[in-house]
């Protein structure tokens, strides 16, 4: 759900000279040409937005897009081939190439832009970052929101810097919220979303944008770095029920919680938690302890505040995903009750 725009303060920053070079530049309002940096799902619908701005006499007047040619599974690329956008590969892209275009558009790129790259566009280059900077600076903003527990995130379209990951000036933001039972593909597919609208706003009025930005606050950042297999390794002695259904929310579609049952490792593919649950007073259960109800074909696993989640898929071993029902019967009820722990 979108709640809002916050458009950002005019910098208080501005010296005289810098002045005199802004009024040059914002006189100069004309048609853009645009390099487009981006690979994956996220990058799609900004790149989509402004491939349509070109086709309807927008403030586009050229678009190319640099991506890589080695993912096998590259929806920017595909969408170029089909689109008839030129393309050209980051391995072998050279500044010459940027040189011929206005503006450089960063969208879920992965590569850190070299210095030479960002002089040589004379409106500079914009990014669409998926958190409400300088909160989430960092590779994976989405997953950590969810994993963290936010309340609510947003798109961030801030100008690039050299030598540094979103840590630019913001030129707008957009808020939303984060449904409690919110699953990382739906808040990504929606930040995408929103993030091409906004792009395209900052780039139809981008004088505008430019005279009001807003400089980042560090002592405000926090940070949202790669996910790696240790993320998504459950500790159940130091987790909360919440927190495991959080984290699992934050990886579902890209990756599997991970916990051992008997020394092998356990993949949790599918998760419930009911919030309504109230925590047991006295703790009859060890955090980790797994239980069946045989009644009700649950299994549950409690955790460090003594609640519960319900694992509906899982494997072992590497093996065929099974259901909670599968998974007591062919392992669990075979085990002493005393041993009936993920580790």
């Amino acid at each position: 759900m979108l709640l809002s725009r916050v458009y950002p303060r005019p910098s208080k920053f501005r010296s005289s000279s810098s002045t005199t070079s802004a009024q040059r530049f914002f006189s100069n309002v004309s048609r853009l040409k645009v390099l487009f940096f981006g690979t994956d799902h996220f990058s799609l619908p900004s790149l989509k937005i402004i491939h349509k701005n070109l086709i309807n006499n927008g403030r586009v007047e050229r678009v190319e897009v640099v991506t890589s040619f080695k993912a096998a599974k590259n929806p920017v690329k595909q969408y170029s081939r089909t689109a008839g956008i030129t393309m050209h590969d980051w391995t072998s892209c050279r500044p010459s190439t940027a040189r011929t275009f206005d503006l450089g558009v960063v969208v879920s790129f992965g590569h850190l832009i070299p210095e030479t790259f960002i002089n040589s566009f004379d409106r500079g280059m914009l990014n669409v970052h998926a958190s409400l900077l300088p909160k989430l600076r960092g590779a994976a903003p989405i997953v950590h929101a969810i994993a963290n527990g936010e309340k609510r995130t947003g798109i961030s379209i801030m100008r690039i810097k050299p030598k540094q990951f979103d840590v630019g000036e913001i030129l707008l933001q957009s808020e939303v919220n984060i449904g409690r039972d919110t699953l990382m593909p739906q808040l990504h597919d929606q930040l995408a979303a929103i993030g091409s609208d906004c792009l395209i706003n900052c780039i139809e009025d981008l004088e505008s944008y430019y005279q009001r930005l807003t400089v980042q606050n560090d002592v405000e950042a926090t940070y949202a770095p790669k996910i790696d297999q240790r993320f998504a390794e459950i500790r159940w002695q130091q987790a909360s029920a919440v927190s495991v259904y959080d984290r699992y929310r934050s990886l579902y579609g890209l990756r599997p919680l991970l916990t051992t049952f008997g020394g092998e490792v356990v993949k949790i593919f599918k998760l419930s938690f009911n919030r309504d649950q109230a925590a047991p007073q006295v703790p009859t259960c060890s955090a980790g302890q797994i239980e069946y109800s045989k009644r009700d074909k649950q299994l549950l696993v409690r955790c460090s505040d003594g609640r519960a989640v319900e694992l509906l898929q899982l494997s072992i071993g590497g093996k065929k995903i099974l259901t909670g029902q599968d998974f007591y019967n062919g392992f669990l009820s075979k085990v002493n009750p005393s041993e009936r722990y993920f580790k």
